[in-house]
């Protein structure tokens, strides 16, 4: 007998177990000859990583399409891995060298060294996350996993570096990048976590060279002059004064008639030494605002990423301020030879090289090696100092500076926390442009699709604005860049040193001049590292996960997997990483991946973007807020299938699913309602009949139970393969709670306990039936509950994840319209009895009101349900509906429940007008506030949502009630 409980906490364990003992998830595992193919690689989490509510959304949607198709008999593989994480795992294995107090840093290590301890860590720590996807039931093919630091995937990332920096594809250049002056690299855009702070927004006058003035004039909408004076500057506003240093120009927009006087003259940046102090033009560009503070803004193309494009229109030099730590220059030439330099560019308007650019050094002495904060203060005490402030009047009627307190958008580094710096660095580039024009056809011609669709002009946005990608890091884990430099700077790029030296040696021997002989007497007694030295940098980790598809299947080499499994079938990925691995995977699969035709072939055919999983009130979750909800918590108290369950039924494409643990707690019970469905129908004798066959069935309600059961599996198999989780899941709730455990099994109690055996037999071989179904088609969502079942209603030779997914075989119109008929009118006869509030053991007479001759024999065969189920005393037909009667239409006859001695009418009608009240005020409430253009401008957009949700859901309480006044009346 089973058990009265399911114990999840016993039973996964064990099933697991099984399932590895089997080598059930194995890739091919029930797949029949010459099955097509099912392909998913497994967004690689990060080695660092645990189970975050993300990763259960999106991998369990993965489960139950990698399931499914197992079961259909697909040659299924569900790719595993992880990525190395290269600032992430760094920062971790830094961090653990601090904790021991030793006080070694990974530069008294050594790079060797410290790679060591980040293999030794990953080998200890590393890799906890499978652990936890095996919780939650993750059916990858685990003897394959991949991480993408092993060897056969660096020998993919080697290939492929190589092979694009020798189709001009990836090249060395100097661009502006994010910069963590933490961790002193390069980072994504991912990578960088933007927060509203409190700022201030200083302005600062740029005197005119030679003091010219102008006459500065302002006007109103109707071009009525409000301001007309004579200026000497132009004013600029800045929240970073520190990178006045670098400026290169002032731009306004060339519309803007207040400074049409100026523009093509010079101003002078009123910071550093008098006599050394920089003049820069004023031009015009589209990029400033007329109506945004002053209008002029002031060009810094080093450190800010709108100004650097300005800067590249408009040939302007971009000067680098700081360092990597983010503190001030300090090398290179004294400031008054530096600005000297920076002078004769602005005269002459010839950008030299940019190496010459970035060996100018464009901060004064007093400020160098200053952290860029302190700088900052430095130089506003400077220029107040001078006069140089734009001022206001204060309260008294006193001069003080304009400073604008004002919240501000500042990049954090997610990782370290610090303030990012957009930073002009010489970086490695891959050519995003190029790379990006197939990839943008694919989804434009329909060979990938996104789903929902509407992620598409997300994809296009983005790709069709791409800019050139920045893949090194400067950091010490990861894939190391495969470039070696000869003496004179010369770059080699090669799968290894010896290959690089070999080209070395070709490109230096074939030239006549100093490194000639250099070379020849290195290569006498060579020793490793003479010649060329290597890159220090490492690959951005998008760069080696943008190879994913392919890499994991051996590519390069011509394996047996990779002709079998590629292209993989559908992603299922976040949004906010549509740019950062999608886009990259297209690109990179395109490129490298070609059909006998020699045509590019696309990783996948199908990208699913899963929403967010928020908290119940709609807020995102983090941990700044306390509302965290970690899913290994949940699997520990309600059960992995009854979490899995909970988001793929609220998974619907396009909205964010909110966590509440008490709709977990609620689809636990979903469970608990088929675990007792299950010991019920075996206490009744239900067992499976190996010569059941659903078309020999005689029983209406038999007839029924399997018509809808080809209904559901017809409904849940489309649903599935159309990505739509949640119908699916609503589909099965629907017909395991209440069409097979609230109607079939109270419809064949009296069949159990009656005398008839032949009609027992049917019932009891059909129930066996039907629950073997619906544990083959809950098993996707629910797999842990019902391998269990399974394995415990017979003794089977297969798992059920083995078994055949049901076929939608069934279908007897006549008996589903019957037994459907029987439901509507039982609830609708609950319903009205609820509605007013007829106390539950009361019984009354039913009388049917314009019944025809099919409804006459329904009433007669079913009289024993309807009495039972509907708490009916007596049914009865007549031509016209009693007095103080409720009334209910099921086709087309009308029930009536006379209900004159059950109730007090006018009792009865003072409740529900006094709720009907209360429900009004609080429509009146919410609709004020969202009426209220103030409180939708300023409001938590969440807070604005939920509001409008609560709305919604008086609104459906107030139908309800209406419709029970309606009731009322009527029968009164």
């Amino acid at each position: 007998m089973l058990d009265k409980t399911f114990d999840s906490a016993a039973v996964e364990p064990k099933i697991a177990s099984a399932w590895d003992e089997a080598n059930a998830f194995r890739a091919g595992a029930n797949a029949k000859p010459g099955a097509e193919t099912f392909t998913i690689v497994i967004p690689p989490p990060n080695v660092t990583g645990s189970l975050h509510m993300g990763h259960a959304l999106n991998n369990t949607l993965q489960d139950i399409m990698v399931r499914f198709e197992r079961m259909r008999g697909k040659d299924v593989l569900w790719q595993p891995g992880m990525d190395h994480a290269g600032i992430a795992t760094q920062m971790v294995v830094e961090r653990k060298l601090a904790e021991n107090g030793s006080n070694v840093t990974r530069r008294d290590l050594g790079r060797e060294a410290f790679i060591e301890k980040v293999w030794e860590w990953k080998e200890e720590s590393g890799g906890l996350i499978f652990n936890q996807l095996k919780r939650l039931g993750a059916s990858c093919d685990w003897s394959r996993e991949r991480f993408t630091m092993d060897e056969g995937l660096s020998k993919a990332v080697l290939e492929v570096f190589v092979t694009l920096y020798k189709q001009g594809l990836i090249y060395r250049g100097k661009r502006l990048v994010n910069w963590d002056p933490k961790f002193e690299t390069a980072i994504s855009d991912l990578e960088v976590e933007s927060k509203e702070v409190d700022g201030h927004m200083w302005h600062f006058k740029y005197p005119l060279a030679g003091g010219e003035t102008y006459t500065y004039v302002e006007k109103d909408a109707d071009g009525n002059v409000t301001l007309s004076e004579e200026r000497d500057y132009i004013s600029i506003a800045t929240t970073r004064p520190e990178t006045m240093l670098g400026d290169g120009a002032v731009a306004v927009h060339p519309s803007d008639e207040r400074y049409a006087p100026i523009v093509g003259k010079l101003c002078e940046i009123p910071v550093g030494p008098k006599e050394h102090r920089r003049l820069i033009p004023i031009i015009t560009d589209e990029y400033p605002e007329k109506d945004f503070g002053s209008g002029a803004v002031k060009i810094t193309g080093a450190h800010d990423f709108n100004d650097y494009q300005v800067a590249k229109r408009n040939k302007i030099p971009l000067y680098r301020l700081m360092d990597t730590v983010a503190a001030m220059r300090t090398d290179g030439e004294t400031y008054a030879e530096c600005a000297a330099k920076a002078a004769d560019i602005t005269k002459t308007g010839e950008l030299p090289s940019e190496s010459e650019v970035d060996e100018i050094n464009l901060v004064p002495e007093e400020y160098r090696g200053l952290d860029r904060m302190v700088a900052r203060a430095k130089i506003i005490e400077t220029i107040n100092a001078e006069g140089l402030a734009v001022t206001i009047k204060d309260a008294e009627g006193n001069d003080i500076p304009y400073v604008e307190k004002k919240k501000i958008m500042q990049p954090f580094g997610d990782r370290s926390g610090v303030v990012i710096e957009p930073m002009l660095t010489d970086q490695w580039f891959a050519d995003a442009k190029t790379l990006a024009e197939p990839a943008i056809a694919s989804v434009r011609e329909g060979r990938t699709n996104f789903v929902p669709k509407n992620w598409e002009k997300t994809y296009f946005d983005w790709m069709e604005n791409i800019e050139p990608w920045c893949i090194s890091r400067q950091l010490w884990w990861g894939h190391q860049i495969p470039a070696w430099y000869g003496p004179d700077g010369q770059c080699f790029v090669e799968k290894s040193e010896e290959e690089a030296l070999d080209a070395a040696v070709q490109h230096y021997l074939a030239h006549e001049g100093p490194w000639k002989a250099w070379v020849q007497e290195k290569l006498e007694n060579y020793e490793p590292g003479s010649i060329l030295t290597r890159d220090e940098d490492v690959l951005d980790t998008w760069f080696s996960s943008a190879l994913w598809p392919f890499s994991t299947l051996g590519w390069p080499d011509n394996t047996q997997e990779l002709a079998r499994y590629y292209p993989t079938n559908t992603l299922v990925t976040g949004f906010d990483i549509i740019f950062f691995w999608v886009a990259r995977m297209m690109m990179m699969g395109l490129h490298f991946m070609k059909d006998e035709e020699g045509n590019a072939v696309e990783p996948f055919n199908t990208v699913y973007v899963h929403a967010l999983v928020r908290d119940k009130n709609g807020q995102k979750m983090s941990k700044s807020k306390g509302n965290v909800i970690d899913p290994l918590e949940l699997i520990d108290e309600y059960g992995a299938d009854a979490l899995r369950f909970t988001l793929a039924i609220m998974a619907a494409q396009g909205r964010d699913v909110k966590l509440d643990p008490a709709r977990i707690a609620g689809y636990r019970n979903f469970g608990t309602k088929l675990w007792n469905a299950t010991r019920f129908a075996e206490m009744n004798g239900v067992k499976r009949d190996p010569h059941f066959i659903p078309d020999a069935t005689t029983l209406t309600v038999n007839r029924w139970i399997l018509t809808e059961l080809g209904i559901t599996i017809r409904d849940v198999t489309e649903a599935i393969e159309s990505h739509r989780f949640n119908e699916a899941a609503s589909s099965l709730y629907r017909f395991v709670w209440n069409q097979f455990c609230d109607w079939y099994l109270e419809l064949l109690k009296p069949i159990f306990m009656g005398e008839d055996e032949a009609a027992k037999k049917e019932a009891q071989g059909c129930a066996a039936y039907v629950l073997e179904e619906i544990y083959k088609l809950l098993h996707p969502f629910m797999p842990f509950m019902t391998e269990e079942l399974w394995a415990h209603t017979d003794s089977r030779d297969n798992l059920l994840c083995h078994t055949d997914w049901p076929a939608p075989e069934f279908a007897d119109a006549a008996a589903a319209s019957e037994i459907n008929w029987l439901v509507d009118l039982v609830t609708g006869l609950r319903s009205a009895r609820s509605e007013m509030n007829v106390p539950p053991s009361a019984t009354a007479p039913l009388i049917m009101v314009g019944a025809s001759e099919l409804t006459e024999g329904r009433l007669q065969r079913h009289d024993a349900a309807i009495r039972r189920m509907a708490r009916v005393d007596a049914i009865s037909l007549a031509g016209t509906a009693p007095k103080s009667a409720a009334q209910v239409v099921v086709g087309e006859a009308t029930a009536c429940l006379p209900l004159g001695s059950l109730i007090d009418f006018a009792a009865e009608r003072a409740r529900i007008e006094k709720t009907l009240s209360k429900v009004d005020a609080d429509i009146a409430r919410a609709k004020g506030k969202l009426s209220n253009e103030k409180f939708v401008a300023n409001a938590d957009p969440e807070v604005v949502a939920a509001e409008r949700e609560r709305l919604a859901e008086l609104e459906i309480q107030r139908a309800s009630l209406l419709t029970a006044l309606q009731r009322l009346n009527e029968a009164d």
